[in-house]
């Protein structure tokens, strides 16, 4: 992972409305619920270390996640189940884990800053999709750190009841040791059914 400095991102994309800036992770795994987190930074926060989490080693991220929480004027990490990502896709699970998020801030927000190019609306409130807005707000940034921290812990916790996948070292993504031990172990509960390699996998061999 890169540990380049870089210039400090801005707290958010719209000042003085209390701004919620939202990311998700975990969209491309084979297994696990998808996280999301919805993160207010104060106006005019800045820190060096934060950036999309993508771009910051564990550690680092670990670091960070007790300097966002302490800073924040509200967070909130949720998720959206397998078996709720099986039933209406894993982009409209991944917008349901951000509007569960916002739904669990402390401070209603007055815009909603989201990493990506879709979204739906969260009730009344304006929202903006920003390509790549991990790496360009903060607020989205430290949602992404969280949203990835949370669902680490939550993959290294399940890897004590389903080892054979290796979700400490994978997280639940396509790897090929990941693949290999879906063909020799069959799925688990917390596979998403509906996704390539595992779908495959119960039309094949009917598990």
């Amino acid at each position: 992972m890169s540990r380049k400095a870089h210039n400090p991102l801005p707290a958010c994309l719209r000042g003085g409305c209390f701004e919620a800036g939202c990311d998700e992770a975990g969209r491309g795994c084979l297994a696990g619920p998808v996280y999301a987190a919805a993160v207010i930074l104060p106006d005019g926060f800045t820190h060096p270390w934060l950036n999309d989490s993508k771009q910051l080693s564990d550690a680092r991220r670990r670091e960070l996640v007790p300097l966002i929480k302490d800073a924040a004027v509200a967070w909130a990490v949720a998720w959206a189940t397998a078996r709720e990502i099986d039933s209406i896709n894993i982009l409209n699970a991944s917008i349901l884990a951000m509007h569960r998020a916002l739904d669990a801030l402390s401070v209603r927000p007055g815009h909603v800053a989201v990493d990506g190019n879709r979204f739906r609306p969260y009730g009344q409130i304006e929202h903006t999709t920003v390509v790549g807005g991990d790496g360009r707000y903060a607020n989205i940034a430290a949602a992404s750190v969280l949203a990835k921290t949370a669902r680490d812990d939550y993959m290294e916790a399940a890897a004590s009841d389903y080892p054979a996948y290796g979700w400490d070292e994978n997280k639940g993504y396509p790897t090929a040791a990941h693949r290999a031990a879906l063909a020799s172990h069959g799925i688990s509960p917390l596979h998403r059914l509906t996704f390539r390699g595992v779908k495959e996998l119960i039309e094949e061999s009917g598990y």
